[in-house]
Order: C-alpha cells, then sequence, then structure tokens
C-alpha cells in the first residue's frame, strides 16, 4: 500500500474555526486576546476544548469575572519572610495562577465585574502582572477576556484608549465557533444536519434567540421525551418565545410552537404539550445527566419539598440545601494564606468528600446581596465554586417564585438572558405538578379528605389559587385545634384575609351530608342502580354519570386503591368516553391502576 493511498485513510481533523485561530495566533504572539460575541454561542466552551486538544500540556485557568469578589484574585496579608523571621506584608495571588505548569488566563465576562476589581483586571490585561506578580514569571503564555457587549448584560464599557489599545480584539458570531461539532457528536446517533439547516434557515434575531447554548437544552430535553419548551430559558418569570422583532419593536408572530415541532421532526421525535408527573421526572433526568434546572412556581404548592424528597430517593442522602435569602458568601467560601505563600479558597464542608452530591437552591431569585449571588452563579454556570470542581456534584435544582402571583407583585429580582440560559431544562409549575395531596391523606387522614373535598368541589378556581397547599394543611391543623378556620388564610392586611368562602368546610366538618368518593362506597348498590337509569336513557349517561365521573376523576390514588372494589363496580357503568378520560395526562402509578381496573371489567 502506498503512502499516499495510508495518508487518504488517514482522519481528517476539523478545520480550526475562527475563534480557534484566533487563539493559536495570540498564544503564539503573547498578545493580550479580547473576545466579544453574543451569549450561548460556545465561546468559553471553544476555548475548553480547543486547549485541551492543541495543548495538551498547557493549563486553562478560568476565572468567570462576574463572581468575583476584591479579595479572590489578590489579598494583602502579614507573613513571616524567610531571611529575617519577620512579620511583613505580601501581596498573595490566588492560588491557581501558580499551578506549575504553562497555563492560559481566560478571564469570562470581564465587563459584568463590580468596579472596585476592574481595575485589577484591566492591570492583568494590559501588562500580564497581578499586583507585585508578573504572570509570565509564574507560567502565563496567553491572556484573554471574552464578553458580550449588550448593554442589558454588562456592567461597565471600555472607552479609555490606553487600555484598548493593548489588546488584539476579535467580534465573532456562532458561526466562528464549533458548536455544530460539538452537538453533533453529543446527540449521536441522531444526525443533527436538518437542524442546523432549520437554525441557519433562520433570521438574525431568531438565531439570537434560539442560541447553541439554548439549542443544547431543546435537544436534551427531547432526547429525554420531555416538551422541547423546557429547553427555553425564563426569563423574568416568563417563558422565551421566538418570535421576531415587528416594525415598532415589539415582538411580532410567535413561532415557538412552529420551530420546536420542526426541531422535534427533525430528530424523529415527538414533542409532548406536557408528560406526568413533570417535577419528579425532570428532577431524575438532572440526576442522571448532570443538569441544572429551574422551577418556577407559586408559593406553597409545594415544590420545594417534592424536589428534596425526589432527590434523597435518587441519591440514597439529603440533598445539600441553601434558602437564598439567608446565604452569605462565608456559607460558600472564604479565601485564606496557604503556606506556600499564594491565596487559597477553604470549600464549605458540605461541598467536599467524594460522595454523590446534589444542590437545591431554594428561591432562588430571592439573594440575600449581590456577592452571595455571584457565587451561586458560579456554581450554577460552572460547577465549580472559587474555581474549584465540586466533587461527584449530580444535579442542581433551582426553586423561585414568580414575579407576579394572584395579582400581586413578590419580593424577587430580575435575571437576563445569560444568566437564565444556563438551565437545561425550565419548567412553569402548577399546584396540580406536585402530589401534595397524598402526602395530606397519608399524614391526617379523614380530616385532610374532608379538606381536599371541599377544596375540589365547593370553591371555584379563583378561590382555590389562594388555598395552597400548605394553605390547606394550617386548616386541618387549626381544625383539630379548635381554632376559626380564618386565621389559617393568608393574611392581606387590615383585616382582610384571603377571599375565600369557608362555609362550606364548615359545615362539612360539623357533619353536613355530602357526596365524595368515600360515600359512594358505603351506597355503592343505590349508585350502581343510579348509573343503569342514566346508561338506559342515553348512551351519553346523565346527571349521575357526571357526578361519579368527576369524583373519580378527582380522587387521588390511595383512595381509589382503598375503594377499589366500589370503583370497579361503578366505572362500569360509565360511558366509554368518560373512562377514557382516566389515562389522559395521568401520572404512571394511575394509569397503572386504571389500566389494572380495565383489564379487570374485560375478564368479568
Amino acid at each position: 500500500m502506498s503512502t499516499q493511498t495510508q495518508q487518504t485513510q488517514q482522519p481528517q481533523r476539523p478545520a480550526s474555526s475562527r475563534l480557534e485561530s484566533f487563539i493559536d495566533a495570540m498564544i503564539d504572539l503573547r498578545q493580550t486576546g479580547q473576545v466579544f460575541g453574543e451569549h450561548g454561542i460556545g465561546k468559553t466552551a471553544t476555548f475548553f476544548s480547543h486547549l485541551a486538544r492543541a495543548y495538551p500540556d498547557t493549563s486553562l485557568v478560568y476565572v468567570p469575572a462576574a463572581n468575583l469578589t476584591p479579595d479572590d484574585l489578590l489579598v494583602n496579608a502579614p507573613v513571616r519572610d524567610p531571611r529575617t523571621g519577620e512579620l511583613v506584608l505580601r501581596q498573595l495571588v490566588m492560588g491557581r495562577l501558580r499551578p506549575d505548569r504553562p497555563f492560559v488566563l481566560l478571564i469570562d465576562d470581564s465587563l459584568q465585574a463590580g468596579d472596585t476589581i476592574q481595575s485589577q483586571l484591566m492591570q492583568v490585561a494590559c501588562n500580564w502582572t497581578l499586583g507585585e506578580h508578573d504572570l509570565r514569571a509564574l507560567g502565563c503564555v496567553g491572556v484573554f477576556l471574552t464578553d458580550n457587549e449588550s448593554l442589558t448584560e454588562t456592567s461597565a464599557r471600555r472607552g479609555d484608549l490606553a487600555l484598548l489599545d493593548r489588546m488584539v480584539t476579535i467580534r465573532i458570531t456562532a458561526n466562528d465557533t464549533s458548536w455544530r461539532r460539538h452537538l453533533a457528536a453529543k446527540y449521536r446517533p441522531w444526525d443533527l444536519r436538518p437542524v442546523f439547516s432549520l437554525w441557519a434557515s433562520l433570521s438574525p434575531a431568531l438565531r439570537e434567540l434560539l442560541s447553541p447554548r439554548t439549542l443544547d437544552h431543546v435537544l436534551a430535553n427531547a432526547r429525554e421525551g420531555f416538551p422541547l419548551r423546557w429547553g427555553l430559558p425564563l426569563v423574568d418569570g416568563g417563558r422565551l418565545r421566538l418570535a421576531e422583532p415587528g416594525p415598532d419593536g415589539r415582538p411580532g408572530q410567535n413561532r415557538t410552537a412552529e420551530i420546536l415541532d420542526r426541531i422535534a421532526a427533525s430528530v424523529g421525535v415527538a414533542n409532548p404539550a406536557t408528560v406526568a408527573d413533570p417535577v419528579r421526572q425532570v428532577v431524575r433526568a438532572a440526576l442522571r445527566n448532570r443538569w441544572t434546572v429551574l422551577l418556577q412556581g407559586p408559593p406553597g404548592c409545594g415544590k420545594t419539598e417534592l424536589v428534596r424528597e425526589t432527590l434523597r430517593d435518587g441519591l440514597g442522602r439529603d440533598a445539600l440545601y441553601f434558602s437564598l435569602p439567608v446565604t452569605n458568601v462565608e456559607d460558600l467560601c472564604a479565601p485564606v494564606p496557604s503556606p506556600d505563600g499564594t491565596l487559597d479558597n477553604l470549600l464549605a464542608a458540605p461541598f467536599t468528600g467524594p460522595e454523590p452530591k446534589a444542590i437545591v437552591w431554594d428561591e432562588y431569585n430571592r439573594p440575600k446581596d449581590r456577592a452571595a449571588f455571584a457565587k451561586l452563579m458560579e456554581v450554577t454556570q460552572e460547577w465549580s465554586l472559587a474555581g474549584q470542581r465540586i466533587e461527584n456534584l449530580r444535579a442542581q435544582i433551582a426553586v423561585q417564585n414568580p414575579p407576579y402571583h394572584l395579582g400581586r407583585k413578590l419580593l424577587v429580582s430580575r435575571n437576563n438572558i445569560a444568566q437564565a440560559t444556563r438551565f437545561t431544562a425550565s419548567l412553569l409549575v402548577e399546584p396540580e405538578d406536585i402530589p401534595a395531596n397524598e402526602w395530606l391523606l397519608a399524614r391526617y387522614g379523614r380530616d385532610a379528605e374532608t379538606v381536599l373535598e371541599w377544596w375540589k368541589h365547593d370553591i371555584d378556581d379563583e378561590g382555590r389559587a389562594w388555598i395552597t397547599k400548605r394553605t390547606l394543611e394550617r386548616l386541618v391543623r387549626l381544625h383539630r385545634k379548635g381554632l376559626p378556620l380564618e386565621m389559617a388564610t393568608v393574611y392581606l392586611g387590615d383585616g382582610e384575609y384571603a377571599p375565600v368562602p369557608l362555609t362550606a368546610l364548615v359545615d362539612r366538618f360539623k357533619g353536613r351530608p355530602v357526596t365524595g368518593l368515600r360515600e359512594l362506597a358505603r351506597d355503592v348498590d343505590v349508585w350502581e342502580d343510579r348509573l343503569r337509569r342514566a346508561a338506559a336513557h342515553s348512551g351519553e349517561g346523565g346527571d349521575d354519570s357526571d357526578v361519579v365521573h368527576q369524583i373519580l376523576a378527582n380522587a387521588e390514588l390511595s383512595q381509589l386503591k382503598r375503594h377499589r372494589a366500589a370503583v370497579s363496580r361503578l366505572v362500569a357503568l360509565l360511558p366509554a368516553k368518560l373512562r377514557a378520560t382516566y389515562l389522559v395526562g395521568a401520572s404512571e402509578r394511575q394509569q397503572r391502576y386504571w389500566t389494572e381496573v380495565f383489564t379487570d371489567l374485560r375478564g368479568s
């Protein structure tokens, strides 16, 4: 075999992207490189992948500038002079800038850094020094700054010509990074060429909204069989819409459903409107795939407890839990001088150790202060803390409330698109997505059954929105103490409580005749006769059929199992179209129950 034939059979290395070529040139010239580009196009990922492949003996020191605090890079501290033995003041540099091998320093989102550390970053970029330390002497072979120029995502603009004259600057688009190659490898065996063609056919405005990072998240949800819209971020509490701006600047036609359906068709999967038991399913997927997930839902519906329970079941141990309104920077990490004369960071004990971990960030959009939120952003974005990887971290779940609920503004902070797109899945959680009713029944028995029957049948949708699962529990507990039930509802001020009538609930507790599943089972012979008469009168059933159907549809699984014999007798006399609804949108356990019931009917 000739040498030429051998060469033609060797796999060709993919052509370098424009950004990869720029990185190579700046390292060769020892020039500071400044990279501007939209969020989510793969700037940072290109540095990680290219340096690992092209410079295997060189480390990448990644510094997320938006998450820095003034003492992270450099601090003055007393140390003992090895010559004289006296205490002297020295500038200690962060330990990661002494990796004992050549390194490239990447300062990401440098324009998002606070004013107090901008001068530190500019000293690094212009002179490759930090305080009294020369980065070249420490092994630095390249310095890069990456940024998005959008004023909605930055806190500064560089206008000083003395600074701008020190750097080589490139402005890139998604076509200048290697994101297509990485997504194609990540989602094998899918052929993503039709997806890439679809993305390229969109207008520039839509391509910016459906950034490569967001497209990655959409595909991740598609692979799990989830609704593809879960991959679109929640910005200021609302789902991102794929809509081109109109002539007046406002969003035009919403093309979200059309584009997501076409992506699903391109990879041969469905794009379901929803899935049963969505919170548990997405948390389990997060553990399998190392996802960061955002759950947004109204207060008091049981989001956090369900997340912690699901993570506990998946990990075999409790997840790490942080409530943002009371979380300080020192609860996460703290800088300390190390014996080798560098500045190190001590991580909080829960982040250390080899055991599997998951983190719950509760009240995610209610941070105590900006410094704490900056450290949190490093964990959620980079899965590291103070530059140190958190060992065996398998999932992160952020839980938050919407900006408005029941027409009232909640005291939550805003986010930007760059922060929002860090979550692989973002869910808008409704109270019915949380199976808190079963927990109430298991804990409080018949009192909980009474309260739930009232909540399902005696008040309207607006009333149910005011009565959260947390409120339902308080109603049961106050009833058992003989206290006025009104005190369990939300107090609005000036002697006003939530506008929900409680008379029917008081009557139920006092024993007023009502009809629920317990009553149907007790008088099953009577109700069988009623259903037979309704079926004889019309194939569509009658009022009695509707009553039984509503009670069965609203019953919890534990109630259905408790009265299985009565349920089987009654459901056999319902119209087929009503029976079919019990499988639609039901959880896997509910579907299994109803399948067994219907199988028994066919066999009898």
